[in-house]
Order: C-alpha cells, then sequence, then structure tokens
C-alpha cells in the first residue's frame, strides 16, 4: 500500500500547507522520543512510514486524553508505537494501554524509545489478531466498560467489526478514535478513480462512515486531521 500513497499534504492537498502546521505548531512541541520513533521508523521502513500518526493527530490525542483524565486505554493497531508513546505520555503514572497488534515486530522498533521515556510500564502489548482479542474482551464481564479512551488505526476492512466489540468496552462517556477515516480524499472520488489498493478500504470507510452518524449510542465528530480522524463518545 505504502508505495502508491498519495503525494503529501494528506487531505489537505498542500504539502505547503502540512510543512506549515508541522513546522509552526508541531514540531517545536514533539517529545524528543516520539521524534526518535518518526526518525527510526522513517529509517528501517522508507516506504511504511506514512503508517504512523502525523505530529498533529498525536498532539490532538494526547490534549484529548488529558482532558479527559483519563487513565485506562485501549489501542488497536501499534505499528511502531508513535501513537502509543504519545498516548503512555498523555497519562498519569498509573494509566494503563492495552496495545494489540499481530506484529511484535514492528512495536519492537520503537520500544527502546518508549523506555527511554520512561513509559514501558503503562503499556500491556498483546501479539494477537485484533478481531480474535477483542471478541475475547467483550465477551469477559471483567472487561465490560473497563476503558476511557480506544484508539484504532489496523485493517480498515475491519473497523465496523472492532467497533462491534469496543463499544461494549469503552465505559459511558468514554471515546473511541478511529483513524484514517477520510481515506486520502477517496471516499469522493468515483471508485474508477481511485487506485486499486485502496479500493476495499475505501468501501468499508463509506459504511463505517455512515454507521457510525446513524448509531444512537454515540455522538460523533470527524475531523480533518492526519487522514482523517472520527472520535465517538459513548452515550449508552
Amino acid at each position: 500500500m505504502a508505495k502508491n500513497l498519495p503525494a503529501k499534504g494528506g487531505i489537505l492537498k498542500s504539502e505547503a500547507l502540512s510543512k506549515y502546521i508541522l513546522n509552526t505548531s508541531a514540531y517545536p512541541r514533539e517529545h524528543e522520543q516520539l521524534k526518535a520513533i518518526r526518525d527510526a521508523t522513517a529509517q528501517k521502513y522508507p516506504n511504511l512510514s506514512g503508517m504512523g500518526v502525523p505530529v498533529d493527530e498525536g498532539q490532538l490525542l494526547s490534549m484529548l486524553l488529558k482532558l479527559m483524565k483519563a487513565k485506562k486505554t485501549l489501542e488497536i493497531g501499534v505499528f511502531t508505537g508513535y501513537s502509543l508513546l504519545a498516548t503512555a505520555l498523555a497519562l498519569p503514572d498509573d494509566g494503563k494501554i492495552t496495545a494489540i497488534d499481530k506484529s511484535r515486530e514492528y512495536y519492537e522498533v520503537g520500544l527502546p524509545f518508549i523506555k527511554k521515556a520512561g513509559m514501558e510500564h503503562k503499556i500491556n502489548f498483546i501479539e494477537s489478531d485484533a478481531i480474535k482479542a477483542l471478541s475475547e474482551m467483550s465477551s469477559d464481564e471483567k472487561h465490560k466498560e473497563e476503558f476511557d479512551f480506544a484508539f484504532v488505526d489496523a485493517d480498515k476492512k475491519c473497523y465496523m467489526k472492532y467497533h462491534e466489540h469496543i463499544k461494549k468496552i469503552v465505559k459511558i462517556g468514554g471515546v473511541i478514535a478511529y483513524d484514517n477515516t477520510l481515506w486520502f480524499g477517496f471516499l469522493v472520488e468515483e471508485e474508477e478513480q481511485v487506485p486499486e489498493y485502496a479500493r476495499a478500504s475505501r468501501k468499508a470507510l463509506l459504511e463505517l462512515n455512515e454507521s457510525l452518524a446513524s448509531d444512537p449510542c454515540i455522538e460523533i465528530c470527524q475531523i480533518s486531521i492526519g487522514d482523517g480522524l472520527t472520535l465517538c463518545r459513548r452515550i449508552s
């Protein structure tokens, strides 16, 4: 997928404006170990580095977690751990993150920097298929309404399935954040104009966005940051 990603600038469609935002507001306040993860990812996986959460989006999530006073969070899709460390830095010292990813290899790229930041004690990394892990958690009474916040940045085609499980284990008043919900702007383009590799995820995200908009159990806010971020606050 990454080798065919659209030009830099994301959904802004302007690399110059994207650089302005990053250089003016985001990079100056980026934690040194977050920058180290970003640099290590770009070096080891140059064609995949775009999979990481953008710096400005990471800072938005950090501020949201602090405003919520979140203590227990869930992360589906870890990659090299940029958003994971951003979350850990925002939580209190006794905060806990359950992080699920099927690849420990990617996670271990960022792990040394997580350790340098003194945040490893907050993280429970589970190497597993997300559907399997979430199914087990949502059917276990001890996990019901357990989490203050969940961040999802994994297989877009599975977002609908994730949602059915996650909304059972996030507290009422808690927030679920779905990443990439505007999918490079492809959602508003005709299917034949969309690259082949992006079509299945485009279809899944169109269905997800419609489903979330009509779900009476949540309030939603879709934000045009990064590649699109949808915040869902559970209300029932």
